[in-house]
């Protein structure tokens, strides 16, 4: 205890306070005081008010504490209440993206989720076949008209692309193709 009282008066005998004003030490005293009685010290292992007098001195924040004891419990009653009340909603732990979703759903709004195999055996992953190539014939057979011709403009250049049928194949398959692409398309 001396050696506190010596280190708070070494400050000097005036003390201020966050607002700038000046009190006397011996004001603050009680407050010395009651830290001390309520620390706990080490070679003991218990406060000097428990040693001395045998009770704790008892501060605001324990009536804070005990109050808080009894108030949990009940929160969990009351918890478990809602759970058995609502069997058809269930709640979701969501993400930060969805946190201003509310996180109760109806039953009947979720799936189950079953992980893959290959999630769960990341060795046995399967390596994907890969899409089988089917080729096209670029040209379904000689040109037999030129229905229209257009000129577009493509990369700064004006060319001209022509609308052909091609013989035995109906105005579905009319394709719109350039002068280099039409066979003999330069005696066209």
């Amino acid at each position: 205890m001396e050696d506190i009282l010596y280190r708070f008066c070494a400050y000097g005998m005036e003390y201020k306070h966050h607002e700038g004003y000046t009190h006397e030490w011996v004001t603050l005293l009680p407050v010395v005081h009651l830290a001390y009685n309520t620390s706990q010290q080490s070679t003991t292992g218990k406060t000097p008010a428990l040693v001395e007098r045998g009770w704790n001195l008892l501060l605001p924040v324990d009536y804070l504490k005990k109050s808080l004891l009894t108030i949990q419990p009940t929160a969990k009653e009351i918890h478990e209440m809602c759970k058995r009340a609502w069997k058809n909603e269930v709640e979701v732990k969501l993400t930060e993206e969805f946190s201003r979703k509310h996180p109760v759903f109806p039953v009947s709004l979720v799936k189950p989720y079953f992980q893959t195999e290959g999630y769960r055996f990341p060795s046995m992953k399967k390596n994907p076949t890969p899409p089988e190539i089917v080729e096209v014939e670029d040209s379904l057979g000689p040109v037999k008209k030129i229905i229209k011709a257009r000129k577009i403009r493509l990369n700064c250049k004006d060319q001209r692309k022509y609308l052909v049928r091609f013989k035995n194949q109906t105005a579905d398959k009319d394709k719109w193709l350039e002068e280099d692409a039409i066979p003999d398309g330069n005696f066209i």
